[in-house]
């Protein structure tokens, strides 16, 4: 056995050993140990919360975004650091050391003072860098005050941009243009709409295929307005949207961009910590009639030609004792309302009532028909992410029901979007957006027997609306209307419940992207979309109506399908101290086909039985199709010097298959922009943060329609025979081309909190295609030409302000104003002797072109005034009418 002695002092200098080791071991155990930090970031100019933004553990994988507020959570250890980044802003860090509240507040960088817009063909630029006029939208914009479509929150927001819509719906088409027609065909002056890279479709999508409203008592059909395509996207699933304005900003985009272009950027999720994030809106809204004119309810129904013996008006429903009948008419001349006693309808007896009863208004029976409508907007959204990619899955249910009884839609969209990064070189983006559409009844618009707006002008103040309720007459169900007074006028009931107009469509817009970085300096993108569209429309108008005795029923089958596969290579690079240059060049094919196929029978066997194998006689079929083929090669060149002088070359060629030869179906459209950071060039006073000079000149235009520059042969409605279009040919066609030239300054003052941008702009468009008459004799009854000019002049004026930014309340300020002067300088030399030509008719009204007016002047007929201004009236009381048209509005 062996035996250890150790001494006093070895033991105490062990002892202080083994503590020593033991305290380092628990101090970088507990320096080790993570916690929970939480903060916020804000801007450090104004102190406004910053949302959205990245907050890193620095070199870990480990982070997170701020939420609208600017708050953040995160887990880190004492020693880590955190690193705080956005765009347009400089990169702060923070040790985490021992605190558990960490503020950021970050400043803009000189070089990002405006931020990134997303521009044609979705290229990332400097705003800042920008030689035209373009303005953002977010997504939380469009929101806040929901519609049934989410253009309409663009009104007001962007200078110059129009939204022309005729009310005729819940689904109501919206014509979008910005800064003027250029065109004089109407349906070419549409702005384009780019959905996540892909163009949406727009044209011949909205009527029911009945295109004048004005045919009362002409035994046609009404027309629908279905709506159009831009209708269906959801605003939840709306990230962002850029308005390129004029053919400089989207000149890529060749002639589908001639009139400007509007860049939605739908959402693909945030980086999130853990787990994921679940987003749920729910939204009401409540629409009523705007505004109601002044009806009288002074005087009842009757032409004011009818006297009794005493040399009075009278009222009588059919011949009775007191006279001949005054109740077939629409008129409201009759005899005032003061108490008298007339033979009038009975509902009960559905005829002339046994005995007089009190004539009387009934105060209510135009307004009570309507009703309060309402949209329910319900949707729920998944998102997350990690530093692979992120996702996004959203699915929104929208209810409405307009305010015209029996109308309505009910729309389910999902959306989903993925970011993904297969390697430190490839990464893939793919969106999709599934639309499914339904109604059974939207309403028909115009000036003709069918449509409500019909009933409502002529409907007399000594009818009950309650009369018209039950809509048949006793025991003749689907046979006999309860219309008892002019037979122009149908029951307003059977309208809204019988005379439906029905739609199912599902609508697939879908794009997928792939980009390699083939070094710091080179990448390629390649890309695919496609809008996909399948419509099935009915129409149902049932027995003893103005127009159709026996009935009538029509079904419309419709495919739309585009697809555009394009790709770009790009190149970024400094190629000395003060000169940086990024290029791209690519290409785009395009290929769209539409087809309508309309059946219908008139006069049915069976009434109320809607079927096309009830007709009396077989049912007609019409078909329509619009297809063609655009192939395109475009570039782009941008050079910035010392970060202040900035100047872009873009180009492009389409080769469109609606133009023939191939000399005219090349067509170049070429831009040049610059810009001028006045604020980093010159010494200007402290008042002034940013001055920016901007110039730009471009060309784009329009090609034409399919099938109008050489001879075709259609089918007919009728079984084994053909048609010929009686539209004569033109070979020789060339596409509209438009000339651009427009500038602006963009000025902030004190720290950003004011701002004013101001544009001037030059717009010619030459060549325009139009449809001159020919005599009939030649066989034909009109030639498609170029010919005639259009100019657009114009001002755009943005006012921004901050007014309060403070950590609990926010208010700005934006003052949009602009003015655009739009002139037919020249016409086709067709219509030089009569010096105007019509472009588009509505009943006596016409919308007409002449040199030196615009091409929105609505031409009719006048009243006749005496030389003080007195309207002057006929010798049967009526206002007398100029015998020529004259300008009456625009």
């Amino acid at each position: 056995m062996k035996t250890f002695t150790i001494t006093e002092g070895k033991l105490l200098k062990k002892s202080l050993f083994l503590c020593s080791l033991l305290l380092i071991i628990a101090t970088t155990f507990v320096s080790a140990q993570q916690k929970t930090v939480t903060g916020s970031v804000k801007n450090a100019e104004d102190g406004s919360p910053l949302p959205a933004v990245t907050i890193q553990v620095k070199g870990t994988n480990i982070g997170t975004t701020t939420d609208p507020n600017g708050n953040f959570s995160i887990k880190a250890s004492d020693n880590q650091t955190l690193v705080v980044s956005a765009i347009g802003f400089g990169v702060s860090e923070s040790k985490v050391g021992n605190k558990s509240v960490i503020n950021f507040n970050l400043t803009l960088t000189t070089g990002e003072l405006e931020g990134v817009v997303v521009t044609a063909l979705g290229i990332k630029r400097a705003e800042k860098a920008l030689g035209y006029s373009a303005q953002q939208i977010s997504g939380e914009d469009l929101t806040e005050a929901r519609s049934n479509n989410w253009s309409s929150a663009l009104s007001g927001k962007v200078a110059g941009l129009q939204l022309l819509s005729a009310g005729s719906g819940p689904l109501s088409s919206t014509r979008v243009t910005l800064r003027g027609d250029i065109s004089l065909n109407p349906s070419n002056n549409n702005a384009l709409i780019v959905v996540d890279g892909v163009p949406m479709n727009n044209r011949n999508m909205t009527s029911s295929g009945v295109n004048n409203a004005y045919q009362a008592g002409s035994g046609n059909d009404v027309p629908v307005d279905f709506g159009n395509n831009i209708n269906d996207i959801n605003p939840d699933d709306i990230e962002s949207i850029t308005v390129l304005k004029g053919p400089g900003a989207a000149a890529l985009y060749g002639s589908r961009g001639g009139n400007g272009a509007i860049l939605i950027t739908t959402k693909s999720g945030t980086k999130k910590q853990t787990g994921i994030g679940v987003t749920v809106n729910s939204n009401i809204s409540f629409n009523t009639v705007l505004h109601w004119p002044d009806y009288q309810y002074e005087y009842g129904q009757g032409t004011g030609t009818a006297f009794n013996t005493a040399g009075e008006k009278y009222y009588s429903y059919g011949n009775t004792a007191d006279g001949l009948s005054t109740s077939g008419t629409s008129s409201a001349y009759g005899p005032r309302f003061n108490g008298q006693m007339y033979y009038q309808y009975d509902p009960v007896l559905q005829g002339r009532g046994a005995e007089r009863t009190l004539w009387q208004p009934y105060k209510n029976n135009i307004k009570g028909f309507w009703r309060t409508g309402s949209t329910i907007t319900n949707s729920v959204s998944l998102d997350g992410g990690n530093d692979k990619g992120t996702a996004r899955l959203s699915v929104t249910h929208t209810k409405n029901e307009w305010i015209m009884p029996n109308t309505g839609f009910e729309r389910i969209t999902a959306q989903t979007g993925v970011n993904y990064k297969i390697s430190d070189k490839i990464k893939i983006n793919t969106k999709i957006t599934y639309t499914n559409k339904k109604s059974d009844n939207l309403p028909a618009t115009g000036y003709n027997n069918q449509s409500i707006a019909y009933f409502m002008i002529f409907q007399n103040p000594n009818v009950n609306l309650d009369w018209y309720k039950d809509r048949w007459k006793n025991g003749f169900d689907q046979v006999d209307q309860i219309h008892p007074f002019s037979g122009f006028i149908d029951n307003p009931f059977l309208i809204a419940y019988e005379m439906t107009n029905a739609i199912s469509s599902n609508n697939v817009v879908g794009s997928i992207a792939a980009t390699y970085d083939i070094s710091k300096k080179f990448d390629i993108m390649l890309r695919s979309g496609v809008n996909m569209l399948d419509e099935d429309r009915k129409q149902r108008r049932p027995f003893s109506t103005a127009n159709f005795a026996k009935g009538y029923y029509k079904e419309q089958a419709i495919t739309d399908f585009e697809v555009n596969n394009d790709f770009l290579f790009s190149y970024h690079d400094k190629i000395s101290k003060n000169i940086s240059v990024s290029a791209s060049a690519g290409g785009n094919k395009m290929v769209h086909r539409y087809n309508r196929v309309d059946s219908y029978i008139t006069g049915l066997v069976i009434p109320g039985v809607y079927k096309l194998n009830n007709g009396l006689a077989s049912a007609q079929v019409k078909l329509a199709d619009r297809n063609y083929n655009v192939n395109s090669i475009y570039g782009l060149a941008a050079f910035a010097y010392k970060n202040k002088y900035f100047i872009d070359f873009t180009a492009r060629n389409d080769w469109s298959s609606t133009l023939v030869p191939a000399k005219q179906s090349s067509y170049f459209y070429p831009s040049v922009n610059t810009s001028f950071i006045l604020s980093d060039i010159f010494r200007l006073p402290s008042q002034i943060s940013f001055a920016k000079l901007r110039l730009s000149a471009a060309s784009a235009g329009n090609d034409t329609d399919p099938y109008v520059t050489k001879r075709y042969y259609g089918a007919s409605e009728f079984g084994s025979s053909g048609s010929i279009d009686p539209i004569l040919f033109n070979a020789n066609l060339t596409p509209e081309i438009s000339t651009n030239y427009e500038g602006g300054v963009d000025i902030r003052f004190l720290k950003n909190r004011f701002g004013l941008d101001l544009t001037v702009y030059n717009n010619t468009t030459r060549n325009q295609i139009v449809k001159v008459p020919l005599d009939p004799t030649t066989g034909y009854t009109s030639v498609i030409l170029n010919s005639g000019t259009i100019r657009n002049t114009g001002v755009e004026v943005i006012i921004n302000s901050k007014n309060i930014t403070n950590k609990n309340f926010t208010w700005n300020t934006t003052i949009n104003w602009s003015k655009n002067n739009n002139k037919v300088i020249e016409l086709a030399k067709e219509f030089e002797s009569a010096g105007k030509q019509d472009i588009g008719y509505g009943g006596n009204a016409t919308l007409q072109a002449r040199v030196g007016g615009t091409t929105g002047d609505i031409y009719g007929f006048g009243f006749v005034r005496s030389p003080d201004g007195q309207i002057v009236y006929t010798t049967a009381g009526l206002p007398a009418r100029t015998a020529e048209i004259q300008y009456i509005g625009n």
